[in-house]
């Protein structure tokens, strides 16, 4: 997941998705949040292209939505993205697949476009309706507000939040003139193969589709789906990409790729430290594994693992807990030639303990947990979070 970062590759978190050339975007309260606050956003591509990708939730469980945008980018094509915050649509029969078709209908009617061009993508609650009495007028005033005032992409990050505490965007302009820039939202419900994440990310530059696809799909199997903060993937997880191509610059896909993987890894550390309940970031290292799948497998075990969890939450180095959860996954490797440490400590040395437990310090907010085993020459990384109180409480009260 680590990318080398340049000049080329700095992220610049006070701009998002109106940085590269040819898009506008806007966030509005609608009125479909009970509490007044902002709700709707909508995403433009005003071209010259309109290529498009999307990654979506793995979950059996859709959302209508979800269902909706998988089916529009068969095209691969889209021209605006709406998205509401305060309720999922998810769960809603077909009823709620039809909210979501008036809704990409009023959009495209609004901007003189087809409904088959509209991403559609949804985040709150499951289960119910969509108060659509609010959404479809709140989209015209969405529309309204396109470009008109400074702060687009603010307002456009902060209307899709849920429980998030703070709104999530990015940009990175590159040397040879051209841009990327997105906004994410997730908080909790948070797992690889996405989590209760939608993200749009924009560009500038000149790519072909399957290129852009390809593109996404590798980036989000190194960033997004290295984030777990819970183990629980969503109903509504949506990553889509949109190409403007108003740059006029045509990229290496390589290039392209490299660019993409900085921005997404830059959203998904501010997805990690936004995290329901957070007091610490974790990142979890599995070295020495046979393939790369299996460092995944034994990495992801370790993030989702409660006794680990709470031991980060207590900053208690109880490597035991790590050894553990390592055994439990679907992963080869031989016990006495385990190795962990805690924060340059190393706790246990060859399936045994290793360094007194008071050298590993994990008072801080950072903990760095690297397992060695010894098995093979690949690793893989992933970011997770501690399991607080305030997280209990949070997602206890969360439909109340």
């Amino acid at each position: 997941m680590t990318v080398a970062v340049t000049p080329a590759t700095q992220v610049d978190r006070s701009a998002g998705v109106t940085a590269p050339a040819g898009f506008r975007a806007a966030g509005v309260i609608a009125g479909i949040k009970p509490a007044g606050t902002p709700d709707l956003t909508v995403v433009v591509n005003d071209g010259p292209y309109d290529v498009a990708a999307g990654v979506f939730t793995t979950n059996k469980v859709k959302a209508a939505p979800v269902l909706w945008s998988q089916q529009v980018l068969t095209a691969g094509k889209l021209k605006a993205v709406v998205l509401n915050s305060g309720g999922a649509n998810a769960c809603t029969g077909p009823e709620g697949f039809q909210d979501t078709h008036k809704t990409a209908e009023k959009l495209a009617s609004v901007l003189g476009v087809g409904a088959a061009e509209i991403g559609v993508c949804s985040t709150g609650l499951i289960g119910e309706r969509l108060p659509m009495d609010q959404l479809i007028p709140g989209i015209e005033t969405a529309v309204g507000a396109l470009g008109a005032t400074t702060g687009h992409d603010l307002s456009a990050a902060t209307a899709v939040m849920t429980t998030d505490n703070v709104p999530k965007l990015g940009a990175l302009r590159h040397p040879d003139g051209w841009s990327i820039g997105g906004f994410a939202k997730g908080a909790g419900m948070c797992a690889p193969n996405m989590a209760t994440m939608l993200s749009v990310i924009t560009t500038d530059a000149v790519l072909d589709q399957p290129h852009l696809d390809h593109a996404l799909r590798n980036a989000v199997a190194k960033t997004f789906n290295r984030l777990d903060v819970d183990g629980g993937t969503s109903t509504n997880d949506t990553v889509l990409l949109l190409s403007s191509g108003a740059s006029g610059v045509t990229v290496t896909p390589e290039a392209f790729e490299a660019a993409l993987t900085v921005l997404a890894a830059d959203l998904v550390k501010q997805l990690q430290a936004d995290a329901e309940g957070v007091t610490k970031h974790v990142s979890i290292t599995v070295q020495g594994a046979a393939t790369e799948a299996e460092a995944l497998a034994a990495a992801k075990v370790v993030a989702e693992d409660n006794l680990c969890k709470t031991a980060f939450f207590a900053s208690d180095p109880n490597w035991g807990r790590i050894a553990m959860a390592v055994g439990n996954a679907p992963t080869a490797f031989d016990p006495s030639l385990l190795d962990i440490t805690l924060n340059g400590a190393a706790i246990c040395v060859a399936g045994g303990k290793g360094v007194d437990r008071s050298e590993a310090d994990l008072s801080g907010l950072e903990i760095d947990v690297l397992i060695d085993l010894h098995a093979g020459p690949a690793s893989a990384t992933v970011l997770t979070t501690d399991l607080s109180h305030a997280y209990v409480e949070e997602n206890s009260a969360y439909s109340s």
